[in-house]
């Protein structure tokens, strides 16, 4: 069963496991379920999906009942009117904060401006040989993309070489190598925690919070790591 963050007549909002595809995709590849269909077999309604999370991220995801309220939720996405926060655990001791403005160029290989603001939360290293360095060394930050582009915080954290453990496309392959021979670890540490908008309908403003314990894999790393993550399960 999907655990139900939200729901009214108009919208629904789930936490949406580490590693279940959204929907069907060329790009991701086949799938056993996905969580449009499985969403609409557990309510028995059809669904809307308002916006898209990776197969390896968790966390919030909304959908809306009709394509009416799907325009106008829509449209708030589209004009940055709505607050997505993530956390992420990168590679490397990032700056304590920083914003990153950096044009993407997308599938249809059109440049995009893209902005994301990130703040450090934690830093940790531990006994793992990388290369030239005796330790290795990560941050659990939590980031506030300002656009939605695709795989924008990947590619923006890869941007300024603080790539997340675990992404295969936009990461350090060594990196993810070597957690998958010293700890058995291929999860990628990525989780949309918290969505803010304003209703369509009510005005009333929504904020989502979603639980860490739909990635286990974040949870190992972290317990790796030393992260104390209390405060997001």
């Amino acid at each position: 069963m999907l655990d139900i963050l939200y729901q009214d007549d108009y919208l629904i909002a789930i936490n949406k496991p580490s590693g279940l595809l959204v929907h069907k995709s060329k790009y991701a590849g086949p799938a056993d379920e996905y969580a449009v269909e499985k969403l609409t077999n557990q309510i028995g309604k059809k669904v809307h999906l308002v916006h898209r999370l990776d197969r390896k991220t968790s966390g919030v995801l909304l959908f809306a009942f009709d394509k009416e309220i799907l325009k106008l939720i829509s449209d708030q996405f589209m004009n940055r009117e709505v607050e997505k926060k993530y956390l992420a655990i990168l590679r490397g001791w990032t700056k304590e904060e920083e914003t990153i403005d950096y044009d993407l160029t997308n599938e249809n290989e059109i440049v995009q401006n893209a902005v994301t603001y990130y703040k450090r939360l934690m830093i940790s290293e531990i006994d793992l040989p990388f290369l030239k360095h005796p330790t290795s060394r990560y941050s659990l930050v939590e980031a506030i993309p300002e656009t939605g582009r695709f795989h924008q915080l990947r590619k923006h954290f890869k941007h300024i070489l603080h790539p997340i453990l675990g992404c295969r496309k936009h990461g350090c392959n060594k990196q993810n190598k070597l957690w998958l021979n010293t700890f058995n670890v291929t999860a990628m540490p990525l989780h949309s925690h918290q969505l803010n908008f304003k209703h369509p309908i009510t005005n009333q403003h929504i904020f989502l919070n979603a639980s860490l314990n739909v990635n286990p894999g974040f949870l190992e790393i972290g317990k790796i790591l030393g992260f104390n993550l209390e405060a997001y399960i």
